[in-house]
């Protein structure tokens, strides 16, 4: 367990206590092919209904051509720390297939993301997902067909050192972690009726 574990009111996983999303990245840090190819597997494997599958992925890799376009996308907010990033990859789901429109592709693409995630963390890698991005420049930019939608980008690295962000993000990367907690989440026979009366 280390200090950025999560703190849970039973044990879970580790990978899933495991991880989180920083944004300090090592501006020097590699993502290895065969890392990539895990990671792309594993959201490969994810769940979706009636196994439409439909997530896809656009991947950048830092100093391609894929991946200045996929910078040049993000919110400058997150331009400011994901210039540190291996990879920029670009979650896209498509909404119609042969038997007509795909049902809930963005849960789909959520446990596919997921994966993902868990998959870095087994690698000793770190990803951070972000909603801050242009989606319809993503879309003109890499000619998506009219049934794909952009969902996030997720930055795909090495953790580096929390004194490379500016102050606010840095006080963020340092703060503890915090949920929710179960009583608050989880009910049973009516709404707002706690599971467990106190959880984490």
């Amino acid at each position: 367990m280390t200090d950025r574990d999560a703190e849970t009111s039973v044990p879970i996983h580790p990978l899933l206590a495991a991880r989180w999303s920083p944004r300090a990245l090592d501006p020097g840090g590699v993502v290895a092919d065969d890392q990539l190819r895990a990671v792309l597997e594993a959201a490969r494997w994810a769940p979706s209904n009636g196994n439409t599958q439909p997530t896809r992925f656009l991947v950048g890799r830092r100093g391609d051509d894929t991946y200045a376009r996929l910078f040049d996308l993000l919110s400058r907010r997150n331009q400011r720390w994901a210039h540190a990033a291996a990879v920029l990859v670009l979650l896209c789901v498509v909404t119609v297939n042969e038997k007509g429109a795909i049902p809930m592709p963005e849960y789909g693409a959520g446990l596919a993301a997921e994966n993902l995630a868990l998959q870095a963390v087994s690698e000793g890698l770190v990803a951070h997902q972000m909603g801050g991005f242009n989606r319809e420049g993503a879309k003109l930019v890499f000619s998506l067909p009219g049934d794909v939608e952009p969902q996030t980008v997720i930055a795909l690295g090495t953790l580096g050192d929390p004194a490379l962000l500016d102050e606010e993000r840095r006080a963020k990367e340092l703060a503890p972690r915090r949920r929710l907690g179960l009583d608050e989440i989880a009910f049973t026979g009516e709404w707002g009726n706690p599971v467990f009366r106190h959880g984490v």
